[in-house]
């Protein structure tokens, strides 16, 4: 198998990961039930890694609609379960309207998210 096969199955495992997350997060939304900021920033058009970056940035100063408990896998087969924010539709719009990271490119695409959510 020479590089090229690699970086092309590479890139074929991301672009379906992307697609997933993006597909279940516009899902979750769509249901009107409280969701954890990630959440809510994938199905806003936000990339999945840069979504889960900033989410707790985002929703450090909001108040939460409700709260809710996940899981987290922790090392070997160890799991734990960690308390989680939720925000509805309206409470996440109100924050991604005023919400802006210091990175120039990433604030372009959380203005171009809130415009599209305000439309």
């Amino acid at each position: 198998m020479n590089a090229r096969t690699r970086t092309a199955r590479h890139t074929l495992r991301q672009r379906t990961r992307t697609n997933r997350t993006t597909t279940r997060a516009t899902r979750n939304t769509a249901t009107g039930l409280p969701q954890p900021a990630s959440t809510h920033l994938i199905a806003a058009g936000i990339h999945p890694a840069l979504a889960r970056r900033y989410s707790g940035a985002f929703s450090r100063t909001v108040i939460p609609t409700t709260t809710g408990e996940t899981t987290i896998k922790l090392r070997g087969r160890r799991t734990k379960t960690v308390p989680v924010k939720l925000y509805d539709q309206a409470a996440f719009t109100a924050r991604l309207a005023a919400y802006r990271p210091r990175n120039t490119a990433d604030a372009r695409l959380f203005e171009q998210a809130a415009y599209r959510l305000a439309a």
